[in-house]
């Protein structure tokens, strides 16, 4: 049996440091989120405030930098050494009266922003729903119904599941025909389609709502009835064979089939959703022929040090007296956590702001020929190790500027992942973006027949003819990519 044993060993670990920390959290923030990051930090430290010095621009920088010095000299000749523990710890421990103010007046007059309140797709629903005549029994078998329907607005619960749940669950038995019946109620509510249990059922109940419906609607009803797959996979030849009907009257029923709506419940819930606007990181100008970088001025906000924090500093520190430091103890404490916290702050925003344009220039650099014109065939094959072997910055920070920062140029608004890409060569060995084949393969599919689309086949075929040996199932791939359908799908009469 072996006694226990004491050893000493020596260990050498590698830590990152709180404003380490905070900016690679900053790095990784577009420009909404850093506002309301900014925002949010101004509120909790009074440290730090929002404006210049009013001082002339010539002395600003430097009369900063002397600020922040000296402030590093105050914070120095603090006698109780407060380590890192102690100033998270006791961060987390201030109580909530220390942090705050009390100082409304009742005749203060109150500003509240109003919310906007929108009905969901849900509750169209059920408005409509209030307006039937029903027994309780109908009633509850068609809450359940609501209660299934999906964002898309269809009904994909097998019937008997829904039965079964209003057996266990509301104690309500009912039959199938019971609620196919209240089933068919719904499906008369507004949007047109709701309540379908398949995309044949939902493009029917929009059918039949049409007013004097034509010739062309009647056919489409009857493809629709008789002949959706065939349909659905484009395979017109087959319909028309088998309806015994001309190319233009097929051409009337498809446009009807086309103008109804797939998904009924999704169009009314998107159009709900708030817009959201991407804001810039950057944005780049050509001024024939030199581009210039400019960063969006909501990234480099003016902030600055509390001179009134510093000098309640300098008025709790300058008494040497052991009874002054015992009896402010804590009110140094506090004052120098908050003064840390903004200096920390200032200064990781302002490392956000030349990581940025280090990063941004490099990629300037390294496309110059595509932001000059804008054309994707010019844009050249990147990686993060390109960007990070110019900057001296680490392949992570490229990835973390890179993943949610926007660039504005003469030519539209761009990620600035888009301008990453892979290599690959021609016939004559030359190093090529892959974004160059696919926007070839774009512009092939944009100008070809569509009553006689271009297959991956022949696609391969025109790649190779102008030089790029690549393989078909890397062409399928690309066109996946692109969000482009296969040949068959992108058939038009």
């Amino acid at each position: 049996m072996s006694g226990i044993r004491q050893s000493l060993q020596m260990k050498l670990q590698q830590k990152l440091s709180p404003q380490q920390i905070q900016l690679m959290k900053l790095l990784q923030v577009p420009t909404m989120e850093l506002e309301e990051r900014i925002k949010e930090e101004l509120e909790i430290n009074p440290a730090l405030e929002e404006g210049k010095e009013e001082q002339e621009e010539d002395d600003l920088k430097q009369d900063e930098n002397e600020d922040l010095n000296d402030l590093d000299e105050d914070l120095t000749d603090v006698n109780e050494d407060l380590s890192l523990e102690d100033y998270l710890d006791d961060l987390d421990d201030t109580p909530d009266y220390k942090m705050s103010a009390s100082n409304k007046s009742s005749d203060d007059e109150s500003r509240e922003m109003p919310i906007v309140l929108q009905t969901s797709f849900g509750d169209l629903l059920a408005q409509q729903l209030g307006m039937m005549v029903m027994d309780d029994q109908e009633m509850m078998i068609a809450e359940q119904l609501l209660g299934s329907i999906d964002d898309d607005g269809y009904l994909r619960r097998p019937m008997e599941a829904i039965i079964n749940d209003l057996l266990f669950m509301q104690n309500i038995e009912t039959t199938e025909t019971e609620v196919m019946e209240v089933l068919k109620v719904i499906q008369s509510f507004d949007p047109a389609g709701v309540g379908a249990r398949d995309l044949r059922e939902c493009l029917l109940l929009q059918l039949h709502r049409v007013h004097n419906p034509d010739d062309a609607t009647k056919l489409a009803i009857r493809i629709v009835e008789k002949r959706m797959e065939e349909f659905s996979k484009k395979h017109y030849d087959k319909i028309a064979l088998y309806f015994n009907i001309t190319e233009e009257q097929l051409k009337g029923a498809i446009h009807e089939i086309l103008k109804l709506n797939p998904r009924p419940g999704n169009t009314f819930s998107a159009s709900n959703k708030s817009q959201e606007h991407i804001i810039p990181d950057f944005i780049l100008t050509n001024d024939e022929g030199e581009i210039e970088l400019t960063l969006n001025s909501r990234n480099a906000p003016d902030l600055r040090v509390s001179k009134t924090y510093k000098e309640m500093l300098k008025d709790y520190t300058s008494d040497k007296s052991k009874r002054s430091k015992e009896g402010n103890k804590e009110a140094i404490q506090f004052v120098k956590q908050k003064l840390d916290a903004a200096k920390w702050f200032i200064d990781s925003l302002r490392q956000r702001q030349d990581t940025l344009l280090r990063a941004m220039g490099a990629i300037i650099t390294y496309q110059r020929d595509y932001f000059l014109t804008g054309d994707q065939t010019k844009m050249k094959p990147m990686i993060l190790k390109d960007i990070s072997e110019i900057t001296g910055l680490d392949i992570s920070t490229i990835s973390r500027v890179s993943n949610s920062k926007y660039i504005q140029t003469p030519f539209g608004t761009f990620l600035l992942r888009s301008f990453f890409s892979e290599s690959m060569s021609t016939d004559s060995g030359e190093e090529v973006s892959n974004k160059e084949v696919k926007q070839i393969l774009i512009d092939c599919v944009a100008a070809e027949d569509k009553r006689h689309p271009i297959n991956d086949d022949k696609l391969t075929q025109v790649l190779k003819d102008k030089g790029y040996n690549i393989a078909r199932r890397t062409v399928a791939k690309y066109r996946e990519i692109l969000g482009i359908p296969v040949a068959r799908l992108r058939k038009e009469i």
